[in-house]
């Protein structure tokens, strides 16, 4: 059953009402991009590669690349509206049952690994800032389960808590770059290219750190899991994809540079917690605890977005499918309350057993495939339906995907080489919910076969 909105797009009965703003979808993919990620890359990219201009331009080049995906999802946001993400675009572009293991993945463990690793991080920084509170596990199930709850209140609490928490983290992130700039002492780098920096950038170690920039990126597609709930998305996921990835771009640049401009590269190097010996040199001893701070208050909006993008998946699935039915239904807050209990739960397991980071290894390669060929979904789109109407169209069109297939297709053979057994791991996950969608099918079938 299906119902019409004011722009003529037909939805599925019981589809949120649309009212997420442009600032708040733009704010969703913002805080789910800058968790973690940023702030431990460039030690380990700092080990092959010492030039300021080399080191930079990773950044700026995966950032171009992120913004080649945001302007191809934007493209199928609006001609085919509807919130899921990966699930919507691959059920209407190839068959549902492509669509199916993509939104399997991602009602499993897709937004469940990461939103407990960084629970996790959050409270090992927590306990950093304020030591002796209680340990990092129970810190982390505490943030998972208040966010939750916030989720769980319903989507005008949530938007503001989401608003609030992505501003405040974009001004302490710009507050540090400032005084990173101003107030520590310049280190002899330079960030003007030389003829050392193309040997880099054509080199291998300069590929391969490329490939956890994007990583760090991952996210730049959240406003396209919550399409139903926004005002107008057929002109606002455009604008809020390619906004927050400009966004974003711009303070991974700015935030990289900061870290090379104020610290010795020697210093860097292996190091995890980049931030924080970034932030003793700029702040002294205790500009580790000011680091602390800020990332926490980073990870907050980070694991708020994924808390509130993850279930919607597993609501417009359950929408489709008998077998997952109940998790398709709103609470009278109009919020997916059983697909959000479901995701807390296996956070929660997640947690308890310390089996997050096994998790997301093993889910790399799926989570890079379904945007890859959703990105190829744009080419074969376009072949197979020239008529379909099409609001917004990819600018540099073919450039553009290609230059994003290029690049995730070198991550899906990096990341198949060298983590084989977790890769094929990954896949039979997405298999066994291939299995589900057929035994799903049947039961849809028989509960509609005549006579019955």
């Amino acid at each position: 059953m299906t119902s019409t909105d004011e722009l003529g797009t037909s939805r599925p009965a019981g589809e949120a009402v649309a009212g997420i703003t442009t600032f708040t979808a733009t704010a969703i993919a913002v805080a789910d991009m800058v968790g973690i990620g940023v702030f431990t890359s460039l030690g380990f990219q700092v080990l092959s590669i010492d030039s300021g201009f080399s080191l930079v331009m990773l950044w700026v080049v995966g950032g171009i690349v992120a913004l080649c995906g945001a302007l191809c999802y934007a493209e199928l946001a609006a001609a085919l509206p509807r919130s899921g993400g990966e699930y919507n675009f691959l059920s209407r572009i190839y068959h549902p049952a492509v669509g199916f293991m993509a939104g399997w993945l991602s009602a499993t463990v897709g937004f469940s690994a990461p939103i407990a690793l960084a629970c996790m991080a959050f409270g090992a920084y927590f306990n950093g800032v304020l030591p002796g509170v209680a340990s990092p596990v129970v810190i982390g199930l505490c943030a998972a389960w208040l966010i939750t709850a916030v989720h769980l209140a319903g989507t005008s609490h949530t938007s503001a808590f989401q608003n609030i928490s992505t501003i405040f983290k974009v001004i302490l992130i710009l507050a540090f770059i400032v005084c990173g700039f101003v107030y520590a002492d310049p280190q002899p780098i330079s960030f003007a290219p030389a003829p050392i920096d193309w040997t880099h950038m054509s080199g291998a170690a300069f590929a391969v750190s490329l490939v956890f920039v994007m990583y760090a990126y991952s996210g730049w597609n959240a406003s396209v899991y919550i399409i139903g709930e926004i005002r107008d998305p057929q002109r606002t996921v455009p604008r809020a994809l390619f906004a927050a990835t400009l966004i974003v771009l711009l303070l991974y640049v700015a935030l990289n540079a900061v870290f090379l401009y104020s610290t010795p590269i020697d210093a860097m190097k292996g190091q995890v917690e980049v931030a924080l010996v970034v932030g003793k040199h700029v702040f002294g001893e205790e500009g580790g605890r000011v680091v602390g701070g800020l990332i926490c208050i980073g990870l907050v909006s980070a694991i708020s977005a994924m808390i509130w993008l993850g279930p919607r998946v597993t609501k417009v699935m359950g929408e489709d499918l008998p077998l997952l039915s109940f998790f398709s239904k709103d609470n009278k807050r109009g919020v997916p309350a059983a697909a959000i209990i479901l995701q807390l739960m296996f956070v929660t397991i997640m947690i308890l057993t310390n089996s997050f980071e096994s998790v997301l290894k093993f889910i790399q390669f799926s989570i890079t495939l379904s945007s890859f060929v959703a990105v190829l979904g744009v080419i074969v789109l376009r072949w197979r339906q020239p008529g379909l109407l099409r609001p917004y169209l990819t600018w540099g069109y073919p450039v553009t995907p290609l230059i994003f297939l290029a690049v995730t297709g070198y991550m899906l053979y990096f990341v198949l080489i060298n983590d084989t057994v977790e890769s094929l791991s990954g896949l039979a996950l997405l298999s066994a919910g291939l299995i589900v969608y057929f035994i799903s099918i049947k039961l849809k079938q028989s509960s509609t076969a005549p006579g019955e």
